[in-house]
This record gives structure tokens, C-alpha cells and sequence, in this order.
């Protein structure tokens, strides 16, 4: 049975950015905690103390402040990190996805329940006990190392799921944050409090004036989280708070063209002045949040993230360590929440507002996907292992407990959620537009017969033939993509193989125009190696990437576009007739195939037909 949900808009082209920082960072992420694990176990694993309690003064006379090395990381480097998440939280909020409320309601509610069900089991687990101050440790996931994961997975994770989750992640950090900010504090300075609100006023004010400065809003910025940390607050907060304060704008008309008009009138006379105003006016045209983010997310992924992943991820595993763990309450506590408490909490927050009608999902998303994405969201590192510090930082006993339960719990999430992703796939899940109804068998007309005008790999002749209808941008065609190839592999000549269009244009944005440009391709004889392309680059499809994939093979990919477009929406409506309402959906000699989409399965039923076709041919 395929399961539904409401359809929702694709991907904006900023997330695309987003994302593919997010997931390319993930190696050299998992590389600096391996370093750090391997640096702390060595014979001289006390210079992984030693080297991060270094202490580190600014001195400015004869004022100023000192901190050791790690502090000045989990401090100081980490602020610039929250910085860039504030940036993108102000951004999503005026002009990304958090605008629409139907769209946000459902990953906001996944969030809490992510946050709160995993603090919950924690503190269950640890009531009454040393370790009770953790419960904020499991709240939080790791969005480099989620996407990540996702990347690996690959089609069965689709773009849609990527976006919820991101959206998820934007909220589980603004939790997680306040967390840090409201229980985590020891001793308030209320003075330091007072200066911090007065300078971030300040930062108000000249924005309200519009006094654009970069110098002087960067060192109110450090004056900002310098109070901070002296208030006692964690500074973190001042970098989120800072980052959600910087202007953010959709671009506008007016600003096209007078940016157009100087870079022409550059080229007719260029001047100094007028290449100065030119490059200002270029880059008026994208707000300072966006500017900001292209140059700092690199910097915070490949190299800040990294160093804190460094400088905190290490813990000593030897033979007594381990066994304390093991019977920890702390590493228990942790792990059950980053497993079990997640997952649920995710599963049910997503479950709840849909029930309720709140809000609607992203794209075609099914319950094995959301359930794969609620599983990898217990990776929790960075943010737990920032809580740790402070939960625990008079007890490196508790801590050394704490890091070990975020290991594995990590390490049991991500198996899981691969897991479910598995499942979800072999049960053989498709993709249906929204409040899609099956045909009534009764009503179903005959399967449209073989024709020359059929994309077909296989002898004319064969003894079973194997028709699809599928869209270029499902990740269930992607997934049984790879495993036809195989199919065709081992049967040879004994299976023809027809491919025929089913976009599901009212989920998938960019399934019509990949089809149009497939038949583009099929004019010159090249519609297989443009099959290929497609469904090896199911993440990109936007109007930009196929024009590319067609000039790659020396094809105009617009070219004749309203003969294209009715020769795929004629393989729509004859599936209809039949019967297809998602995809991929199968027939092997005409007759639906219901079973999952892995290769033994359907060798199996290929096995079957080709008894039945000899059983004919002896008759």
C-alpha cells in the first residue's frame, strides 16, 4: 500500500547551499573526533590535557581576560558558529520556509517533541542520582553529522526530507541554546547583563539608522560577547542573538536594474569611481544575512566545528573507563535518550500535528522516510558534547561517561536509521500524488501494448517483458534503477525492459521538464545515456542542471518542446487507463507487480513468468 501526504513546495536554492556544506563537512568532522579519540588513548594521551588547558591571555593594558585553550574554543570559536545558525534562523524566518506556518508547524512540534522526550528519559533514568544535571545532554542533534548520513543514503532519502529536517534542526538549536542560556548558568552578573543589553541596543539602534559599518558592528559584537561571558550567561547566546539581528531581504526589482545599469555603464566607460559603485550596488542586491553566510559557514563547518570536535571528543578508553560506563546511569541515560527518546519524540511530534491538521510536510514524504529521518536525528555531537562540558564540569569522571554514551548513542542512531531507510525500501514504498485513489480493478483498462515508439532495452522477442512507469525524480525509481541493471545484467536477452513517464508534477517540481529532456535526448539516439544521467543525479534537477546533462551529450534540451511534452504526457494517461497512480509501478507480461523492488524479488517473479512462457510454448 503507498502511503501519502500532502505535497509541499520544493527545496529553495539557499538550502541547496546549505546542504551541501552541511553534508561535505561531515568527513572532516568525523575525522577531528577520531583524532581527538585516538590523540587522548596514545602513550601520551595527558598531552591532550596538557595541550587544551594551555591558558591563552588578551591583555590590554593592564585590563583584560585569560582563558585555556578549550574554553577559548567552546567559548569563543563556537559563538562565531551560533553566529552563522542565528543567520540562518533570521533568514528562514523572513524570507525561507519559517514564513509559511502550515509548513514550519509540523518540524517545530517534531523538534519539541524531540527535545523534550529525550531530557525525559534522561532524567527518569538518572533520578536522584550524580548525574541528574545531564538531562539537557541527548536534547540536541548533530546537523552535520544527520546530513551526512543522509548523503550516504542517497535516493531513498529525498530532498523533501532533507529540508524537514533542517528545519527541525534550526528550532532543536534555538532549544538548545536556551537550554544553555536558562539552566546552565551559574553565577549571574547583573551588571555585565545590564552592559551586554546596552551595547546590543546600541547595535540596534545604528541598524534602525541604518548606519552600515561593518568595523563598528564588529567590535560591538565582540563588546556584546565579551559582557556576556563576563555576565556568566554562556556567550554562545550573544553569537546566536547577534546572528538573528543582521538584515535579511528577498531582492528587489529596482535594485536589478540599477545594478544593471552601472555594470553597462562600466562597460562603455570604466572608471574607478564607477567600478566602485558598480561592485556596491552588485552587492546591494543580496542581503548582508546571505553575504555573511557564503563566507562563514565554510569556516564554521570545515574548520571551527572541527576544532571543537578536536578539542572536546576526547576520552580515554581504557579498561576501567569502559566498565564504569557500562554500568553508568549517565551513559544509559544518554544513550536511551539519543535512541529511543528521539525517535519517538520525533515520530510523535510529527504524528500529532498532521492528526490535528496543523500544518502539511514537504514534498511526497512517507512514514518509512519520516521514520528514518526521526531515527538518524539521534546523532547528537556537537551541542551534546558542548552540554557536557558544562553539566559536568567538576566531574571529568561524569563527563568521560557522558562522551562514551554520545558515542554510542550516535553510532545506535545512525544504525537504526539506516535500518528503517532499509525497511522502508524492501517493503516497497512509491511515491503518489496527494489523495491519490487506486483505480477500481473493474475500471482498470488493458496495459497500452508494446510500439516502436517505446524505449525498450531487449529483444522484441523475449519471453518476458518487464514495463515501468516511472518519474525521474522519485527516490523509489531511483532505488529500483540500480537494481533493473542488475536484473538486466543476469537475464540478458531472456527480458525486454520498456521505460515509460509517469511525472508526478504535483509532488516532484522538476519530474516534467527531466522527462522532456530525456525525449530531447532520445531524438539523437541518446534517451539511456540520458536515463542514466537522470537518475544518477536525482538531487539536481533544476532547470540549470539538465540544460547542462544535454549539452554534455550535444542536445538542445528545449527543442521541440510541446511534441515532447505530449509524447510523456501520452505514457501518463495510457498508465492511467491502467491503472498506475505512483511510482515506479511494474508489470511483468502485462500483469501488475506488487512486490518489493529488490533484486531477488523480482527475479523471482521474472523466474515465474519465464516458467509460465515455456509451460505456453510446450502447449
Amino acid at each position: 500500500m503507498t502511503e501519502r501526504s500532502v505535497a509541499g513546495r520544493s527545496v529553495p536554492e539557499g538550502l541547496r547551499a546549505f546542504l551541501a556544506t552541511e553534508s561535505g563537512s561531515t568527513s572532516v568532522l568525523l575525522a577531528a573526533t577520531v583524532a581527538g579519540l585516538v590523540w587522548a588513548n596514545l602513550p601520551f594521551g595527558d598531552s591532550y590535557d596538557a595541550f587544551w588547558r594551555t591558558a591563552l591571555a588578551v591583555r590590554l593594558g593592564d585590563g583584560g581576560f585569560s582563558l585555556d585553550l578549550k574554553d577559548w574554543v567552546n567559548d569563543g570559536l563556537m559563538t562565531l558558529f551560533f553566529f552563522v545558525v542565528g543567520l540562518e534562523i533570521s533568514r528562514e524566518i523572513r524570507v525561507g520556509q519559517l514564513r509559511d506556518r502550515r509548513v514550519v508547524a509540523v518540524p517545530f512540534v517534531a523538534a519539541l517533541g524531540g527535545m523534550v522526550l529525550p531530557a525525559a528519559v534522561y532524567a527518569l533514568v538518572n533520578a536522584g542520582g550524580p548525574g541528574g544535571a545531564g538531562w539537557g545532554v541527548p536534547m540536541a542533534s548533530d546537523t552535520a553529522f544527520v546530513l551526512g548520513l543522509l548523503a550516504v543514503i542517497g535516493t531513498r532519502c529525498p530532498e523533501p526530507l532533507r529540508a524537514f529536517l533542517l528545519t527541525l534542526a534550526v528550532v532543536d538549536d534555538v532549544g538548545a541554546i536556551l537550554v544553555v542560556a536558562v539552566f546552565y548558568t551559574d553565577d549571574l552578573s547583573v551588571p555585565a547583563l545590564l552592559l551586554a543589553l546596552a551595547l546590543f541596543a546600541a547595535i540596534a539602534a545604528s541598524r534602525w539608522l541604518r548606519l552600515w559599518r561593518p568595523p563598528a558592528y564588529v567590535l560591538l559584537g565582540l563588546a556584546v560577547w565579551g559582557a556576556v561571558l563576563e555576565s556568566g550567561i554562556h556567550p554562545t547566546l550573544a553569537g546566536i542573538v547577534l546572528g538573528a539581528t543582521v538584515v535579511v531581504y528577498a531582492p528587489r526589482d529596482a535594485q536589478f536594474l540599477r545594478a544593471g545599469e552601472l555594470v553597462q555603464a562600466l562597460s562603455r566607460e570604466p572608471s574607478p569611481e564607477l567600478a566602485r559603485e558598480a561592485t556596491r550596488s552588485v552587492q546591494q542586491t543580496v542581503s548582508i544575512n546571505e553575504r555573511l553566510q557564503l563566507r562563514l559557514h565554510p569556516w564554521t563547518s570545515y574548520v571551527i566545528v572541527p576544532i571543537f570536535a578536536l578539542a572536546n571528543a576526547g576520552v580515554v578508553l581504557d579498561g576501567r573507563t569502559l566498565r564504569e560506563a557500562a554500568t553508568s546511569r549517565v551513559t544509559l541515560g544518554i544513550v536511551l535518550g539519543l535512541l529511543a527518546g528521539k525517535f519517538a519524540g520525533i515520530a510523535l511530534g510529527t504524528w500529532l500535528p498532521l492528526r490535528l491538521n496543523w500544518g502539511v510536510l514537504p514534498g511526497n514524504l512517507v512514514w518509512g522516510q519520516l521514520l528514518g529521518g526521526a531515527a538518524v536525528s539521534g546523532i547528537g555531537f556537537t551541542v551534546s558534547l558542548f552540554i557536557t562540558d558544562l553539566a559536568f564540569a567538576d566531574d571529568p569522571g561524569l563527563q568521560s561517561q557522558a562522551k562514551i554514551g554520545i558515542i554510542c548513542g550516535s553510532l545506535l542512531a545512525a544504525g537504526l536509521g539506516w535500518l528503517v531507510f532499509r525497511l522502508a525500501w524492501d517493503r516497497g514504498a512509491a511515491c503518489a500524488p496527494p489523495d491519490a485513489e487506486p483505480v477500481p480493478e473493474a475500471e482498470r483498462a488493458p496495459l497500452p501494448p508494446p510500439s516502436p515508439d517505446d524505449h525498450a532495452v531487449g529483444p522484441p522477442d523475449a519471453a518476458v517483458t518487464l514495463v515501468e512507469y516511472g518519474d525521474f525524480e522519485c527516490p523509489y525509481c531511483g532505488r529500483a534503477y540500480w537494481v533493473l541493471d542488475d536484473l538486466l545484467e543476469r537475464y540478458g536477452g531472456s527480458v525486454r525492459f520498456v521505460f515509460r513517464h509517469f511525472p508526478l508534477r504535483e509532488v516532484h517540481p522538476h519530474a516534467v521538464p527531466a522527462a522532456v529532456v530525456s525525449e530531447a535526448a532520445s531524438d539523437h539516439g541518446l534517451f539511456w545515456e540520458m536515463y542514466g544521467t537522470l537518475f544518477g543525479n536525482q538531487l539536481a534537477l533544476t532547470d540549470a542542471d539538465l540544460t547542462g546533462y544535454a549539452a554534455s551529450l550535444g542536445v538542445n534540451p528545449w527543442e521541440d518542446l510541446e511534441r515532447h511534452r505530449a509524447r510523456v504526457n501520452a505514457d501518463r494517461e495510457g498508465g492511467e487507463r491502467a491503472g498506475v497512480g505512483a511510482t515506479p509501478t511494474f508489470f511483468i507480461n502485462g500483469n501488475l507487480y506488487e512486490g518489493p523492488y529488490d533484486l531477488e524479488s523480482f527475479a523471482a517473479a521474472i523466474d515465474a513468468a519465464l516458467d509460465d512462457a515455456t509451460t505456453e510454448g510446450d502447449t
